[in-house]
């Protein structure tokens, strides 16, 4: 049987006008229909969460719809959202934290770290048989998981500054003393007790700050992955879904005929890996899972989906993935997109991609949208709004 998926995404709110984040995550979730939608630590962030599918397209029109709802209620605020990393302009402090007393305890135990998650990823859940598996498949699906951080990589930029990486998100979300790969567990009783000694060791308060690259859903029978930068394109989204569903559902066969976990522990370099991807994104080299050694992305991601083949077509998913990736691949990383406006323009013109890409409009349109020519700059030397000025009038959707 087909292992179901679903998907939680998060979304920067900012303001129209200058283009910087926005607490106003309340305002926006005030104005829409709340199941599905919740708040983050950071005010400026809101979060969408899926129903369960069987099927991507399934997928698609739900996380497709969810953006339109929320593109909706944010342009009749004058504000917009974003499905990226991190956006470039934004401001650091603790004073917009979401009141919650967990919230609060983190922003007050981890200072900066939580002052600066102004971050966005996009998680993926699929169905696994028991927690057991779900435990043991992490360790086989762990090496895979660095080519889709690439194929997500949305976060060039921070705090006004090209930051020389595809994904500045993963250097910011790996500062949390959780984040990063996971280990290898025989059991879930066995994980279940590291976690148990870590909350007991007052680094972390709840099983819910487990930040590893995969995880065990704590209220869910799900994997869930959780390496990848929220993405400007659903369909990325959907990519990302295809392959890691393909990745678990290999990992549980692995598992069924080989009776048992077989890990030869070297797995010292998976953060190196993580750090390539994040570094490199689409437009570089990334770590080979298999060989271990430097090959170029689409090298490495074609490689991988000709491997899952088999669980693919299980899944119906093999003609959706092979059409999305090579789309993706010839596209570049959505960090490389940024990028090319902002060099073609300024910030707010990446900003401006941003949004389009948000909103489902194609990518040649979203790329002209962002392009257009300045508007006669006032006294700020500011850039057109075109863009964002479109959103806040509640213009129709790509």
């Amino acid at each position: 049987m087909t292992a179901r998926i679903g998907a939680e995404e998060e979304f920067h709110v900012l303001d129209v006008e200058s283009g910087r984040l926005s607490p106003s995550a309340g305002a926006v979730l005030d104005r829409l229909d709340r199941p599905g939608f919740t708040t983050e630590l950071q005010q400026s962030v809101v979060e969408s969460n899926s129903q369960v599918h069987d099927t991507l397209d399934g997928l698609y029109s739900d996380l497709a719809g969810a953006r339109r709802r929320l593109d909706a209620a944010a342009s009749s605020l004058g504000l917009a959202v974003v499905a990226a990393g991190t956006v470039p302009l934004a401001r650091v402090g603790s004073r917009d934290v979401t009141a919650d007393a967990r919230y609060r305890h983190m922003v007050d135990e981890y200072r900066r770290v939580a002052d600066e998650q102004l971050i966005c990823s996009a998680q993926v859940h699929v169905d696994v048989p028991d927690r057991d598996t779900a435990v043991r498949a992490m360790c086989l699906v762990s090496p895979w998981l660095p080519p889709l951080l690439a194929l997500s990589a949305s976060s060039p930029f921070w705090l006004g500054e090209d930051t020389g990486y595809a994904s500045w998100r993963t250097m910011l979300w790996q500062r949390w003393p959780t984040a990063g790969p996971v280990g290898c567990y025989a059991s879930a009783d066995e994980y279940d007790r590291a976690v148990d000694a870590l909350i007991a060791s007052g680094t972390i308060s709840d099983a819910g700050m487990m930040y590893h690259d995969i995880r065990p859903s704590a209220h869910q029978g799900t994997l869930e992955l959780r390496i990848c930068d929220a993405c400007p394109r659903v369909e990325t989204v959907v990519l990302v879904a295809g392959l890691f569903r393909a990745l678990v559902h290999d990992a549980c066969e692995r598992l069924e005929r080989q009776g048992g976990l077989e890990c030869d522990g070297h797995h010292d370099w998976l953060r190196a890996a993580a750090w390539r991807a994040a570094r490199s994104g689409l437009e570089g080299p990334l770590v080979d899972p298999e060989t271990r050694r430097p090959e170029p992305a689409p090298v490495v991601l074609r490689r991988m989906r000709d491997r899952l083949r088999p669980a693919l077509e299980a899944s119906g998913d093999w003609a959706t993935v092979h059409t999305l990736l090579e789309e993706a691949l010839a596209a570049g990383s959505a960090a490389h997109r940024l990028r090319r406006a902002a060099a073609a323009e300024d910030l707010l013109a990446s900003i401006d991609l941003m949004v389009a890409e948000t909103r489902g409009t194609p990518l040649r349109r979203a790329a002209s949208a962002a392009r257009r020519p300045a508007a006669s700059p006032g006294a700020g030397g500011g850039a057109s709004r075109s863009f964002l000025h479109s959103t806040a009038a509640g213009g129709p959707l790509g």
